[in-house]
């Protein structure tokens, strides 16, 4: 059953729910029954000043006061919260974004960890002191970047609440955070229970509203000092243009088109488990999944069979059915450009081996599902290769050599993630070092933790959330210089 939401009309903003003042509400969609399933608030321009506002009064008032020790307390208050109230944020998560109930479970359990390892940093963000000649003592601060505006995607609402808001905290940045209109829910349920925790008011501000208005506001503002935003590359570079009004730090993280390598000498069972896997995990719905299969040659033809195979026995389902490997998509317009995307592949000349249709079995009625899908014989100057889909949808593409395994890799305007399966230990070397891409995982594949950092090369982002890296976006150096001799020389002494 879903929690009882009986505040999702209303705004957080300097620590108390508000009705918006020229926002207004919008009905949530279930994907898998596509129909309202509640409703909730978003904001406009009037609601993002008031939420800035508020941020930088805190800033410069009682969460400036705050120790480091003190922050730290409060990271590790939150991250029991994922703890004790898991169940109840997955269930949510689950119900507004449409995935698997077990697998918003799982994310839940993980997420708690974020936050106890940027409590571990938050006292430890040390400068250094710089050797000059005697009588000078130089050393560096680094300091908080100040107000950050987050803008979160629908496909992981809550992770990337925690990417982005455990490290501005553990620095003692001050946030306004916009969830995405599609799954806002499960953010303003996290903001009812972050209320009573000893968080001063203004420090965390949780709206949703549209990109259009809301988004484009809280980029221009002039008293927001950062943006940090994961979703679409052309969204990020029209956040780049309206942030210049300020020169606001970003950090970016827009997707990708992951290759994900299958050597001839790779343990095949393991690979097909991870290639599997990784091109349908969460309805296709992350942009870290390996969409674009690469399989040598001597073993091409049966690793595309037996994607096959396994693709088709796959359960999709309802997502609170224990039984469902895989939901729906999460709205009616990816849903459409999924299948658009399908008509485009058979165009182009690919062969489809498996899915490529809606499901619309009676359970399934209204609701946004498709079957997971299996291109064969692509090549890698298709749209399907290379454009981000964002649905279950893999494009395997054969290749004879490790340096065309490279170059088939590369050629792509993203660079977010990558994947090798090999044996031989020298070949997975050469492979991860030439591969250009911000994680390259050998023998495993979406290994994700909070330690370890994660971002793009290339139109897949700027900058790094994750790991020592994470906290580095919400700081900014200071280097003071102290004259300890007391003594300036007159330069214009006669």
């Amino acid at each position: 059953m879903t929690p009882d939401i009986d505040l999702q009309e209303k705004l957080y903003i300097d620590g108390a729910w508000q009705r918006p003042q020229n926002g207004g509400v919008l009905e949530s969609i279930d994907p898998s029954t596509g129909k309202p399933w509640t409703g909730f608030a978003v904001a406009g321009p009037a609601d993002i000043n008031a939420a800035v506002d508020a941020a930088n009064a805190a800033l410069r008032g009682p969460w400036s006061r705050f120790s480091p020790a003190q922050r730290a307390n409060l990271l590790r208050r939150i991250g029991a919260l994922f703890e004790n109230q898991g169940e109840q944020l997955a269930v949510i998560e689950s119900r507004d974004n449409g995935q698997l109930l077990s697998d918003m479970r799982n994310v839940m359990r993980g997420l708690a960890e974020y936050w106890y390892y940027y409590a571990g940093i938050a006292d430890k963000l040390e400068g250094r002191t710089i050797p000059m000649e005697d009588g000078v003592l130089a050393y560096t601060t680094r300091v908080p970047v100040g107000v950050v505006g987050a803008i979160v995607p629908w496909n992981a609402p809550l992770q990337m609440v925690t990417w982005k808001l455990a490290p501005a905290l553990a620095t003692g940045c001050t946030m306004v955070l916009k969830s995405a209109e599609e799954t806002p829910v499960s953010a303003y349920f996290f903001a009812r229970l972050i209320e009573d925790i000893g968080i001063p008011p203004g420090v965390v501000n949780i709206v949703s509203g549209l990109g259009a208005t809301a988004g484009r506001h809280l980029v221009a503002h002039p008293g927001v000092n950062k943006i940090s935003f994961t979703g679409e590359h052309r969204t990020a570079q029209d956040i780049m243009r309206g942030a210049s009004v300020n020169l606001k730090r970003l950090s970016f993280e827009c997707g990708g088109k992951a290759p994900h390598i299958i050597f001839d000498d790779a343990s095949l069972p393991q690979a097909m488990n991870a290639a599997t896997h990784n091109a349908f995990a969460y309805c296709g719905q992350s942009c870290a999944l390996g969409s674009r299969l690469l399989v040598q040659r001597g073993v091409y033809e049966q690793v595309v069979q037996e994607l096959a195979r396994r693709a088709e026995r796959i359960r999709v389902g309802l997502p609170d059915d224990p039984r469902a490997q895989m939901g729906p998509q999460n709205s009616e317009a990816q849903l459409e450009k999924t299948l658009g995307y399908v008509d485009i592949g058979k165009s182009e000349g690919a062969r489809l081996l498996a899915g490529g249709r809606r499901l619309i079995a009676p359970e399934f009625a209204n609701g946004y599902f498709v079957a997971p899908t299996v291109f064969a014989d692509a090549s890698n100057d298709m749209r399907v290769a290379q454009e981000e889909i964002f649905g279950p949808v893999v494009c395997v593409i054969p290749f004879d050599t490790e340096d065309e395994a490279v170059e088939i890799a590369n050629h792509t305007d993203y660079g977010l993630t990558a994947g090798l399966w090999s044996q031989d230990i020298g070949r997975a070397h050469r492979v991860a070092a030439r591969i250009e891409a911000g994680t390259v995982w050998v023998n495993t594949y979406r290994y994700v933790r909070w330690a370890i950092p994660y971002g793009g090369f290339k139109l897949s982002g700027l900058g790094r959330e994750n790991g020592q890296e994470g906290v580095d976006a919400y700081l900014q150096t200071r280097s003071t210089i102290i004259n300890l001799n007391g003594q300036y020389p007159d330069a214009y002494a006669n």
